[in-house]
């Protein structure tokens, strides 16, 4: 199967995407005890206008493995949450010390460090329960919480984004680079797909073929993301760039120079594709997503 389609924008992902929203919502309305200074900075950076690529990887694959959207919600919400939390975090002045985040005052700034700290600790507790509550059977549930913890864990994203504070000069190859992204962007990425996959009880072929197309798009988001800081606007990615030459911060483009980033992100978007060929047409909006992390602009 070939890369074909642009997913951004198409009348799908504007549905589920939607549907997402409306289900984060309400996941954040909370109970009594919930300060609402606390409720406010949760849900100022969770509920901020998004791509919501996580959720929807969740359900694309849920659907590729024969599930259905609705079992996969709690799911696709929880990754989200999960998210948004290392967002808040790593915007703080102690990691990437960021004004601006979805084209809006970054959490910290908004509410203050200490709420935003919060609001991030409390999305993170607010995403295993809701696995917890959500996902049915309770050994789906259990496999899900573990999946995640996994992957937002001290092996994975944490570990990752200590090595990306650790390796801030620069000064580190491009083994170490694919290292840190691997854990800090793709274990995120590929648990969103792995937690979608398990609310359909996918096969150990339907997960092998997901766990391969993860760790090529998990690259593939990275280096994107890369180049946009050097060559994006800030109207369009909604955050301050230039940022990370700023910082000294190891990146693809400053390793490789942009144009060989451009060619690893090509081959890359090829790769992930070919991974999803056990999976056949289902894989069609798996797909088209990766077209769109390669030919995103924000």
């Amino acid at each position: 199967m070939s890369c074909t389609a642009d997913f951004s924008g198409s009348p799908y992902a504007d549905e589920v995407r939607g549907q997402v929203e409306a289900a984060l919502e309400g996941y954040t309305e909370l109970g009594d005890g919930c300060p609402d200074d606390l409720r406010a900075a949760m849900r100022y950076s969770l509920l901020a206008p998004g791509k919501r690529l996580r959720p929807m990887l969740a359900i694309l694959a849920a659907e590729a493995c024969g599930g259905s959207r609705v079992e996969a919600m709690p799911a696709a919400c929880a990754v989200e949450m999960v998210h948004a939390y290392s967002l808040i975090h790593d915007d703080l002045p102690a990691m990437d010390d960021d004004d601006l985040r979805r084209g809006l005052p970054t959490c910290h700034r908004k509410f203050g460090e200490a709420l935003a700290i919060l609001a991030g600790d409390a999305l993170l507790a607010l995403a295993m329960e809701v696995l917890a509550d959500g996902v049915w059977p309770a050994e789906a549930a259990a496999a899900c919480c573990r999946v995640l913890a996994r992957a937002a864990g001290p092996c994975e994203l944490v570990g990752g984004q200590a090595d990306d504070v650790r390796n801030g000069g620069g000064a580190a190859g491009v083994e170490m680079l694919e290292s840190i992204h691997r854990r800090k962007t793709g274990a995120m990425i590929g648990a969103s797909l792995r937690l979608g996959a398990i609310t359909a009880r996918a096969g150990a072929a339907e997960l092998d073929a997901l766990d391969g197309y993860g760790r090529s798009l998990g690259l593939l988001f990275q280096i994107t993301d890369d180049l946009l800081d050097v060559c994006g606007r800030q109207e369009q990615t909604g955050k301050r760039v230039g940022k990370d030459g700023d910082l000294k911060k190891l990146t693809y483009p400053g390793l490789l120079g942009t144009e060989e980033s451009l060619r690893r992100a090509e081959q890359l978007c090829a790769e992930a594709c070919r991974k999803l060929a056990p999976l056949g047409s289902r894989a069609h909006g798996l797909e088209a997503v990766a077209l769109s992390v390669l030919r995103r602009n924000r």
